[in-house]
């Protein structure tokens, strides 16, 4: 089962000023998330842009991905895409690229068990779904686009959202439809809001494209058995980078077990590490 990773590094050129750099426990999560899935899955590979590419090269990490680097990224994107507001874009640009049957996987998400055989039953499976909050999920009238821009009249607008942290694709056809449709989406935009019309390109849409052409959505999860301390499937960082942020104890403690679990379970890419200057106190 082929994977793929993303990182599009525009997004963090228009809020910082400076060299790029992903933060310590981001560059471990996304080391065993690409680790773990060739454990128990299959293959992945990284597609970012030359920027994304030279980063990973300099810390010495690219073997993690056994399909390697594709850093053709940003010359599929054309600059049509404003970064600070599709700032996940570079995951539908890059699912484009890809071929189904295929896994979108983000880095701060790791899978710990074999999930293949059960991915192959569905043509469309997300990690959960998502209740639509009108803070994040608003009515399409509060949804800023250009006149040109028309919604397929046959979108159901009452149906929940999917989560894409974790998404397979089984549909060749459909996937081709759903990136088709995200894009256009986000090419159609006028507001500027980064919450409310990335997570609609990227994860309300999907849920009503697949609704539209009766593709089956199946979930892994719902959203109180993925924080289950029962839950030993996956984990997902999303909502607990803040709390990291904020709290260096955490953030010291999260990134040592991470350490630990890659000394433990990939003992060859644990020299790897020394290599990452930003991991350097946790290791002494």
């Amino acid at each position: 089962m082929q994977a793929f990773h993303s990182n599009w590094t525009k997004p963090f050129f228009s809020k910082h000023v400076g060299a790029y750099y992903i933060e310590d426990f981001e560059l471990l999560t996304t080391i065993l998330s690409a680790l773990t899935w060739q454990e128990f899955n299959g293959d992945i590979q990284m597609i970012t842009d030359e920027i994304g590419a030279a980063y990973y090269h300099k810390l010495g990490i690219e073997k993690i991905w056994n399909l390697g680097i594709d850093d053709s990224l940003e010359s599929k994107m054309k600059g049509k895409i404003d970064p600070s507001t599709f700032w996940a874009a570079g995951k539908l640009y890059a699912l484009e690229k890809q071929n189904a049957p295929c896994v979108m996987l983000d880095t701060d998400f790791i899978i710990w068990k074999p999930i293949e055989e059960e991915l192959k039953k569905h043509e469309l499976t997300v990690i959960h779904r998502e209740s639509l909050q009108e803070d994040v999920y608003p009515n399409k009238e509060k949804l800023m686009v250009r006149p040109s821009y028309q919604y397929p009249v046959n979108w159901d607008w009452s149906l929940e959202a999917c989560n894409t942290a974790f998404t397979f694709f089984n549909n060749e056809a459909f996937k081709a439809y759903y990136v088709d449709e995200s894009i256009r989406f986000m090419e159609g935009v006028v507001g500027e809001d980064p919450l409310i019309y990335m997570v609609f390109a990227e994860q309300r849409l999907l849920a009503m494209c697949a609704e539209e052409k009766e593709i089956d959505i199946y979930a892994f999860s719902n959203t109180e058995d993925l924080f289950h301390s029962n839950q030993e499937m996956f984990t997902h960082i999303w909502g607990y980078k803040r709390y990291i942020r904020s709290n260096p104890l955490v953030r010291e403690n999260f990134c040592k077990r991470c350490i630990a679990r890659i000394q433990n379970d990939y003992p060859m890419y644990y020299p790897l590490l020394y290599r990452i200057e930003s991991l350097i106190p946790y290791l002494k």
